[in-house]
């Protein structure tokens, strides 16, 4: 059998994991539940087993540097697609499709989610060589997890009648339930949706066109006239902006006569609440789950994350603490799945910690607020070795850089020079100028900002390796 090509979707943003996951640096970018995020471990799952050809990310553009680096860290090699909007899952499959179809019309594709976990790799492998026979046949397969209680957060899938072996088709999707309903869909046999899809590309692109032809014409114009940025395959933005805005089980799956169902058991999770990350981590006697500062005294079942700051928590069983350098999140844990809506009242509210960390990603490092006033801002910035700041300049603010650690090549109009450890620069209102990291060790400096005006908005780019507008 030939390979099979997997396309791992990265461009969630992972609400309800707040505040650790945010709009700029969402969980599938996260260490949840080990030394690795969920996209390597994903990704280097895959990248593994010899089964699979390959990978083929599909992300946004803000994202586009997280993921290269990621893959880099794990050495993982991937096709890294982008789009140039968001128009939920359908439009991303579609693509997917395309792309798979061109490159090999009986290309077999398997669509992973990056934020998920799957514990038992080889049974994954053995599920994806089965599902992928019954792709060859023209069937979309899904893989469907053996439910281990009543669970109110995942969508259901009721199988039908018997294909062959354990497969079987796909009787009807159905939402997440009450507790009630949950129970009696595990009395009835019904599965989780894990949201993998086994198909031949031929085949989606076929069901595509039969139910969402407007869709389907949109994602392959954007193919077709998709460019290449550095390293990365963009979709065109005027097609892909045209394609209907839709998940894939609405899309296709719902629609489609074609779907079927294979059932796992193989350690699967979404990891969409922090009761999941506790349930997935290590934990003492108590049952308490601990990363970072953190402490508890005489509670169980807990989940305590700290970024730093001492954490603790005394005399309560079952309780969420999630503490980062600017806010912390305390819920029951039976109300994990409430934090979703916390961030939109947050969002109503305008408050920055809603989407954005004080540590912003940058693709040449990251810089971190470290204090502020009417007139002023304090950041630490990190370059990473050959990392390189865009040729730049500010109308309304200066700025003084002084270096901690490493070797500093700094651009002031015409003039070059190094800085080095202890040294500093100071930068005028106005002035053209760049940072550079020559050096085998990361760049790290203190940035003071003085000026009538500070906000990021204020940065006239005139020339920039990674091709930011």
């Amino acid at each position: 059998m030939a390979t099979i090509l997997p396309i791992i979707m990265c461009g969630g943003s992972g609400t309800r994991m707040w505040p650790e996951s945010r709009e700029s640096f969402p969980k599938q970018f996260l260490q949840l539940t080990g030394p690795l995020s969920t996209f390597q471990t994903t990704a280097a799952m895959l990248a593994g087993a010899p089964q699979f050809a390959r990978p083929i990310v599909i992300t946004n553009t803000d994202y586009r540097f997280l993921v290269a680096e990621q893959l880099a860290q794990v050495k993982v090699d991937a096709e890294i697609v982008l789009e140039p909007v968001r128009r939920d899952s359908g439009p991303a499959v579609a693509a997917a499709a395309e792309i798979a179809f061109q490159r090999d019309p009986e290309a077999i594709v398997i669509i992973m989610a990056a934020d998920h976990v799957v514990r038992d790799r080889d049974g994954l492998v053995a599920l994806c060589v089965k599902a992928a026979e019954v792709a060859g046949q023209g069937r979309i397969v899904t893989l469907g997890i053996k439910p281990t209680h009543p669970e109110t957060g995942y969508g259901y899938i009721q199988p039908g009648d018997l294909i062959a072996g354990d497969v079987r088709k796909l009787a009807a999707f159905v939402e997440k339930p009450d507790a009630k309903t949950a129970q009696s869909y595990l009395d009835k046999g019904y599965l989780w949706n894990s949201g993998n899809f086994i198909f031949s590309a031929a085949t989606m692109r076929e069901e595509v066109a039969r139910f969402e032809p407007a869709m389907g014409e949109a994602c392959a114009a954007a193919v077709e006239k998709a460019k290449r940025d550095l390293q990365f395959l963009v979709l065109d933005r005027a097609s892909f902006e045209t394609a209907t805005k839709k998940s894939i089980d609405y899309a296709v799956m719902e629609r489609t006569d074609k779907a079927a169902v294979i059932p796992a058991d193989i350690g699967w999770s979404d990891i969409g609440t922090w009761s999941a990350v506790r349930d997935l981590s290590v934990q003492d006697a108590d049952g308490n789950a601990l990363t970072g500062e953190s402490f508890v005294l005489d509670g169980k079942n807990n989940l305590v994350r700290s970024d730093g700051l001492l954490t603790t928590v005394v005399g309560l069983d079952n309780i969420i603490v999630v503490a980062t350098q600017d806010a912390v999140l305390v819920a029951h844990a039976d109300a994990a799945a409430r934090v979703k809506d916390l961030v939109e009242q947050l969002k109503q509210q305008k408050r920055p910690e809603a989407q954005e960390h004080k540590r912003v990603y940058r693709p040449w490092g990251y810089y971190q607020s470290v204090d502020s006033g009417a007139r002023y801002q304090v950041k630490r910035i990190v370059v990473k070795p050959d990392g390189r700041l865009s040729l730049q300049k500010h109308h309304h603010r200066a700025e003084h850089w002084i270096v901690v650690k490493g070797t500093a090549e700094v651009t002031v109009d015409d003039a070059v020079r190094q800085v080095h450890e202890n040294e500093s620069i100071y930068l005028p209102i106005g002035c053209t100028h760049r940072l550079v990291n020559p050096g085998k060790i990361n760049l790290e400096l203190i940035e003071v900002q003085t000026g009538s005006y500070l906000g990021e908005d204020d940065i006239i780019r005139m020339e920039d390796v990674y091709n930011r507008s």
